[in-house]
């Protein structure tokens, strides 16, 4: 299976090329070849890949950034996948979205479902439903994958952070009252993977739509923290003491949704596809990059 995905170097893409090994080729599509904010680089770049499914990966990520950077954010996460999402049709190849939690408010009390009514409260979230709303507009036969609270042993992201200043300070403040589930970029691959794989063998059986798909289980930032120190303490790395605290003690220019639970029961029963718990998937990760220190050191 040839896999053209958007991106160079973000965390699913890196994530989709070492979990794809040598079983499907990963066409890795990045500027100058293929520039989001460019739309007419988009239809050549995947017409020259020539891919069995796309993955539409690659985004404007920097949440609080955005705020003041909206017509890029909408740029970049809105026209742009809409655009990845119209060539793909038009080349008769199935594609897969990835998009986020921010796309709702986080007042529920429950953990959301893909019926439940989106309500961004920034840019980022915003910019993010416009995507969603521009790929299924493409093509409504589009399968959009929701996740949240992304790491992995690539780019940058909470967990690499939280290393990197646990070998500074002995403790730290990290926000416990925003619930979500924390989710690494190798299981999201796998399961996009699984996905593609269905999308290309059984393109008529196979259910579109709006899939949630994150870790398994929940917990907060805190909780996040407190677990890549403990994982990390068990392998020789560095610790950190957690003290938790509140969303207005770490003011940001984006607001974040203080539940970001999503319910990915949908995707389960559509694909057989369950990631694995969060807690796992982090201890792993952990572990593998104090690996990768060691050894470089």
């Amino acid at each position: 299976m040839r896999i053209a995905v958007t991106g160079r170097v973000g965390q699913v893409v890196s994530s989709l090329i070492e979990r794809a090994g040598d079983a499907h080729s990963v066409i890795a599509l990045g500027r100058p070849e293929l520039d989001l904010a460019d739309l007419a680089t988009i239809e050549p770049a995947l017409r020259a890949a020539a891919p069995d499914v796309v993955v539409s990966a690659a985004a404007y990520t920097a949440v609080d950034k955005a705020e003041s950077e909206a017509e890029a954010a909408f740029a970049i996460n809105g026209a742009g996948p809409g655009e990845v999402a119209r060539v793909a049709r038009l080349l008769g190849v199935p594609v897969i979205h990835i998009s986020t939690d921010y796309v709702f408010d986080g007042t529920k009390s429950a953990p959301y479902s893909e019926a439940d009514p989106v309500a961004p409260l920034g840019v980022y979230g915003e910019s993010k439903l416009a995507g969603e709303q521009a790929v299924l507009a493409a093509d409504p036969d589009a399968v959009i994958l929701r996740t949240a609270w992304v790491y992995s042993p690539f780019g940058a992201n909470f967990v690499k952070t939280m290393l990197r200043v646990g070998e500074a300070r002995d403790e730290l403040g990290v926000v416990a009252d925003q619930i979500g589930n924390p989710t690494s970029a190798l299981d999201i691959a796998d399961a996009v993977i699984a996905v593609a794989s269905r999308l290309v063998a059984d393109p008529a059986g196979a259910e579109r739509g709006v899939f949630h798909m994150t870790g398994s289980g929940e917990g907060s930032w805190a909780d996040l923290a407190e677990a890549v120190f403990a994982a990390s303490g068990a392998v020789g790395g560095p610790t950190a003491k957690v003290n938790r605290i509140t969303t207005k003690d770490y003011p940001t220019p984006a607001a974040r949704p203080a539940n970001s639970r999503l319910d990915c029961a949908k995707l389960d029963a559509a694909y057989g596809v369950r990631l694995p718990d969060w807690r796992v998937s982090a201890g792993d990760v952990v572990a593998r990059l104090i690996k990768e220190k060691e050894a470089a050191a």
